[in-house]
């Protein structure tokens, strides 16, 4: 038995809810560029969960139950504002929360596919309301309730900034909530996974993943790459800001997967809306740095930018502060993550791999005094 580091190219579970084959990314079958170009995030939510995309009553009546679920427990908001909130990032807020929730779901340890289906149905409403939530708090206001008649889109980017976005801004966060929705057994959705086999609750599954979505190498890239284009500052300084770092073997955050050899098929869609949005909103040296960035890393390292990099100047240009970028992912990927966690329910077996041992041989005790 030998190890392989970062399980890379073991296949640790069969799964119905997307692939990666060949570069193609699929969400039951569907190629993303389908989905990205035609279906809405509610759509895909339904996709995930059910494995087939919802007919019009169907779409219509999860719709209408997101709606109803969005509202969270006063007790969630009066903790926010105890917290330094100078200091504290929004992921670990989003962790203690819906960890919190769960302690107000009576339900939560009610463990029968339905009630995992409607605990699923809330976390995924709520979680928009926590992560707006909190976002205001911290800057001294108080949380904007959703409105039943507008998409999940577009309710999130409304209980953000208190005004109803434009149609071109709710086009662009669906396109990003639907190409972040899931990515076969990535590191956030397998933490989930092997949380929930023990039979632990959703809330559990979800919070777990959610901690593992916090790191800079999977969930908090595209905020580093907003960090990176900020220190840059204009396009004359991109070259010499780029080639010190690939002189110093510094790590380009944005660029390569472990996954995918050709590209990132999620990119190019986030790059079209990274043009159309920082011209409308007047900032298309951003965009043209991220191309500069892009072009300069493929001629010299062969890396393809991958969801990250342009999903950095999208959120910018939504207006949506740095560091609630990775929240946002959260917000998308739940989607994909109570997808597994429900197929891991339904056909569970603990997760429990060995490691190889690499330590000393067979030693044997010495008392202390003879240390």
């Amino acid at each position: 038995m030998s190890a392989t580091k970062g399980l890379e190219g073991i296949v640790a579970a069969e799964s119905k809810i997307s692939s990666i084959i060949d570069d193609t990314l699929t969400y039951v079958g569907y190629n993303i560029d389908d989905l990205a170009d035609n279906a809405s995030f509610e759509e895909v939510i339904y996709l995930l969960w059910h494995t087939r995309l919802p007919k019009a009553d169907e779409l219509a009546e999860l719709k209408q139950q997101l709606a109803d679920n969005m509202s969270i427990p006063q007790a969630i908001v009066d903790q926010f504002k105890t917290y330094p909130l100078s200091t504290v990032h929004p992921m670990a807020a989003l962790r203690t929360a819906v960890s919190l929730l769960g302690v107000f779901d009576e339900e939560a340890d009610v463990m029968d596919p339905e009630a995992n289906y409607r605990k699923a149905i809330r976390l995924q409403a709520k979680i928009a309301t926590v992560v707006t939530a909190f976002a205001r708090v911290r800057k001294g206001l108080e949380p904007i309730q959703p409105k039943a008649e507008l998409s999940y889109a577009a309710n999130f980017l409304y209980m953000l900034k208190g005004e109803e976005p434009a149609a071109i801004e709710v086009e662009a966060f669906d396109k990003a909530l639907v190409l972040h929705a899931d990515h076969e057994l990535n590191a956030s959705t397998f933490t989930a996974r092997v949380c929930v086999a023990t039979l632990s609750d959703v809330y559990s599954g979800v919070t777990a993943a959610i901690g593992a979505l916090k790191g800079p190498l999977h969930g908090g890239a595209n905020e580093q790459v907003m960090k990176m284009l900020t220190e840059i500052g204009s396009l004359e300084n991109v070259e010499s800001y780029i080639q010190n770092k690939l002189d110093n073997k510094e790590k380009i955050m944005g660029f390569g997967h472990r996954v995918y050899r050709k590209g990132d098929p999620r990119a190019p869609h986030l790059r079209v809306m990274s043009q159309k949005l920082t011209e409308l909103t007047g900032k298309p040296e951003l965009y043209q740095m991220s191309v500069k960035i892009h072009d300069m890393i493929v001629e010299q390292k062969k890396l393809p930018a991958n969801v990250d990099f342009f999903s950095a100047s999208v959120y910018d240009s939504l207006g949506i502060d740095h560091d609630l970028f990775t929240p946002i992912f959260a917000v998308s990927r739940t989607s994909g993550w109570v997808a597994h966690i429900l197929e891991q329910y339904a056909n569970n077996r603990l997760i429990r791999p060995r490691a190889e041992y690499v330590g000393p041989g067979m030693q044997k005790y010495v008392p202390i005094s003879e240390r």
